[in-house]
């Protein structure tokens, strides 16, 4: 079995895929939307992908790549992850004395409140990953904006590729964690799991301009008892005022009163679509 990430080693995601313990061939991609992709067109048999973060929220590459190139991808697991960062240089220096920090934009955001009270001067760089971010830093190699250069990772990948730890625990929240979704086909042996709990929808369209329409929606969670622990909503990218909105219940899409309340919703929508029924995360 294969099972891809967002690499390359060092990466949060990583760590995540470690932990989950899938006894599978792990696969480094660059990117969120090509690990969605890995698994649509079957190159892999897993992959596992940060959903939303504590402070962060929704991790949108995910949100859209499950939409708009995964038709038949699932989501068959979830696996809360803890996640810490340091400060990493090349070599040794005082936290201020850095120009240019170096990190994926979601870790950026975790570790913003740090950046403002300690590094108020220094330039922002996003980069694909945190562990990228460490690597180029660690190596020295060619870098966007003023030296000294300093990124954002986890002490493991400053371990992996040699940087010097300035600053440890950055992140704004002590109890920063992130909820990774296992992926799967829809179809295969993945997304037969035993006594899931939660479910994961998105609906859109049908009579979305219409005053009430979400509430009407909603309602037909509420009216059969069913508790929903998210919603949100992303553009739909057909115009503006156009959303899709992606909600988490109680409950697995077998049971018989999240089935109706499902195919009630149908009924005032263009699409609705299970993303998929899965065990609570750990």
């Amino acid at each position: 079995m294969k099972a891809a990430y967002l690499g390359p080693r060092g990466t949060n995601s990583h760590a995540a895929l470690v932990a989950a313990r899938l006894d599978a061939e792990e696969v480094a991609l660059p990117t969120i939307p090509a690990v969605v992709e890995a698994v649509q067109d079957g190159s892999v048999d897993r992959g596992l992908v940060p959903l939303e973060n504590s402070r962060e929220g929704a991790v949108a590459a995910t949100l859209d790549a499950l939409v708009f190139d995964a038709p038949d991808v699932v989501i068959v697991g979830e696996l809360v992850h803890r996640v810490t960062y340091c400060l990493v240089a090349e070599e040794p220096m005082a936290p201020d004395e850095v120009c240019t920090v170096h990190s994926h934009p979601q870790a950026l955001g975790q570790c913003a409140g740090f950046l403002r009270a300690q590094l108020p001067g220094a330039a922002i760089v996003a980069e694909p990953s945190t562990a990228d971010a460490v690597r180029a830093v660690a190596e020295g190699g060619t870098l966007a904006g003023a030296a000294p250069h300093a990124a954002i990772g986890t002490r493991g990948a400053a371990a992996l590729y040699g940087a010097t730890v300035l600053a440890e625990a950055i992140e704004d929240d002590p109890d920063n964690a992130t909820r990774f979704a296992l992926l799967a086909r829809a179809g295969g042996d993945g997304a037969q799991v035993d006594a899931p709990h939660k479910t994961a929808l998105v609906f859109w369209g049908g009579g979305d301009l219409k005053p009430g329409w979400l509430v009407d929606c909603l309602t037909e969670f509420s009216a059969r008892g069913i508790n929903l622990t998210r919603i949100e909503s992303r553009p739909q990218r057909i115009g503006l005022g156009h959303y899709m909105f992606f909600c988490d219940l109680q409950g697995a899409a077998s049971n018989p009163d999240v089935a109706a309340a499902i195919a009630a919703v149908q009924g005032h929508c263009e699409t609705v679509r299970v993303l998929g029924s899965y065990p609570l995360g750990r």
